[in-house]
């Protein structure tokens, strides 16, 4: 059997706990060979964004033609894409070589609260990017700023994942971990809503999440998944990782990827947070 293949097109986290780096290890952990395409990178720790320098978008059109040149992709993922030159290029890119899955993270802000998409550039990843995506996967604020309004629950996530299912995709997942009580997302094909629920995991070392599970979701769809089933198996992972995640650093830890390779080979941390004191 031929190798499994995914490209994540995203920006760096010089704190290896999103981004590029959350997503190779994600596919890595999932049998899923990554590649990677930087949009931006980031000067970046567990307590927040210092500053962002965007790479050009001849470099990221590139990097991405360096890649489909030589290597079949299975599946892509997006992640951070923060103009709108950027935005058009991928587009332009994915156009031309049309890869079967796309999974589109719309990230925004990140947890720290830094912006990470310039606001001309949110109205451009839904004209440009949307149509080609396979999925995407909004948590709650993402989806109030794409389609206004609140969302206080279930009901409200629906009506976002169907005006979201207007710009183009074929499935919206609208990520409920943002909501109190268990955890509910919903999944739309423009037809019927499937809903996902996961206890609650209480930790607050969640860095990580939104890129873990999209990167998850497109490995998944690269192993031949269909997207619910892929949805499903990319929320065990990521509740397993989260289940795991440890502290490190000073603030937001990471959630723990290689958690289930670790323990096979009898590696188990007590907890004690590694961090510069």
């Amino acid at each position: 059997m031929a190798m499994r293949t995914a490209l994540t097109i995203a920006g760096s986290d010089s704190g290896g706990g999103a981004g590029i780096q959350a997503d190779l290890k994600t596919f890595s952990a999932l049998g899923v060979y990554g590649m990677s395409v930087i949009t931006a990178v980031t000067a970046q720790n567990t307590c927040g964004v210092t500053a962002v320098q965007n790479i050009t978008p001849e470099i990221t059109t590139a990097q991405i033609e360096a890649v489909f040149s030589d290597i079949r992709v299975d599946a892509v993922k997006i992640g951070m894409v923060s103009t709108v030159e950027t935005i058009q290029a991928i587009a332009a890119s994915l156009a031309r070589f049309a890869p079967r899955f796309v999974v589109l993270d719309p990230v925004m802000v990140a947890k720290s609260g830094h912006a990470l998409i310039q606001p001309e550039a949110q109205a451009a990843l839904g004209r440009f990017l949307f149509p080609l995506a396979t999925v995407i996967t909004p948590n709650i604020p993402e989806a109030q700023a794409l389609v206004g309004g609140e969302i206080k629950g279930v009901a409200d996530m629906e009506r976002a994942a169907c005006a979201l299912h207007a710009y183009g995709p074929r499935f919206v997942l609208v990520k409920g971990g943002h909501l109190a009580g268990d955890a509910v997302d919903v999944l739309f094909d423009g037809i019927s809503y499937h809903h996902f629920t996961s206890p609650r995991l209480l930790t607050r070392h969640t860095h990580g999440t939104g890129c873990t599970l999209s990167a998850a979701i497109a490995a998944y769809l690269a192993r031949g998944f269909g997207v619910a089933q892929a949805v499903a198996e990319a929320k065990d992972y990521l509740n397993g990782a989260l289940s795991h995640a440890f502290p490190l650093g000073k603030g937001v830890g990471p959630v723990h990827h290689f958690h289930d390779l670790y323990r096979k080979a009898g590696l188990d941390y007590d907890g004690e947070e590694s961090s510069t004191s």
